[in-house]
């Protein structure tokens, strides 16, 4: 396979600017945007974006490979309007998290051949280029859907450009992945930052909980542009999921109030059961 030359990486925050230093460090030639000017002087001024792009993207057509690392909002309103510009891309790839509309996007806008959702299980609830680094890939699991049309090339290329970041790689298509990502990813996320709103309505601030508490609501200080988008895409698949965890703490509500101790118990048990890995 022709080894990859240029990428060009649209968005250098945590995902983006992380992905953009793992591959300088592998000695690929860096095209970057970002919207932040901040960043792209950090990222440029480090030697990490070797070509800079402007806010039309004006010389992306020289990539090998073009990844959006954009919420996902931004994502499908830049894909229709950058897609005529791609032909010679041999992969287009985006890493937000959630793949439905975006794959069905790219196939509207003539990318389907050459695209492959990609959605990297990493990160941090800090974002933005100061929170990237070029390990962040190392042993994470990267999710990767492509179209209904996508060339078998496409997708080995996508399969090994991840696998040189030191990535293990799973590909399933695009509905299953946001089913999945409903309950592994977007219900831990919402449920950290349905936390920290019910203790800041009490009064209770982050500095006052003990290391659980704190590691409960972790998550709440992520972007909430970044999730409004996220939730909003993924609004149906996370939907169910609520209603599931609603549920449990309706059983636990009734469990207490009715004083039913071996109940209780047992309700905790099960929690511990889920940890330790045991076999329901």
């Amino acid at each position: 396979m022709t080894p990859i030359e240029r990428v060009a990486i649209v968005g250098l925050g945590l995902i983006g600017g992380s992905l953009a230093r793992a591959l300088a460090e592998r000695d690929v030639r860096v095209l970057g945007y970002d919207s932040q000017p901040d960043s792209l002087d950090a990222a440029e001024g480090e030697g990490i974006v070797h070509e800079r792009l402007n806010a039309a993207l004006d010389g992306i057509e020289k990539a090998d490979v073009v990844v959006f690392a954009l919420p996902v909002d931004a994502t499908l309103a830049s894909i229709p309007r950058v897609a005529p510009r791609l032909a010679g891309a041999r992969l287009v790839m985006d890493v937000a998290s959630t793949k439905r509309s975006i794959v069905a996007a790219a196939e509207a806008a003539g990318l389907g051949a050459r695209y492959v959702g990609a959605h990297p299980l990493t990160g941090s609830h800090r974002s933005g280029w100061r929170a990237s680094r070029a390990g962040l890939f190392d042993q994470a699991r990267v999710f990767l859907c492509p179209s209904s049309i996508t060339e078998p090339e496409s997708l080995q290329l996508a399969e090994s450009f991840w696998r040189g970041l030191r990535a293990g790689v799973q590909v399933l298509d695009a509905a299953t992945h946001d089913e999945q990502m409903a309950w592994r990813s977007h219900l831990p996320h919402v449920l950290s930052v349905a936390l920290a709103a019910t203790l800041r309505d009490a009064g209770i601030q982050r500095s006052a909980l003990g290391p659980g508490g704190r590691d409960m609501t972790r998550l709440a200080g992520s972007a909430p542009s970044m999730w409004t988008s996220i939730v909003e895409d993924n609004a149906v698949a996370l939907g169910g999921a609520l209603d599931a965890v609603e549920e449990q703490l309706g059983i636990l509500r009734g469990l207490l109030l009715r004083g039913d101790s071996g109940a209780t118990h047992d309700f905790f048990a099960r929690g511990q059961e889920w940890f330790d890995g045991t076999p329901m």
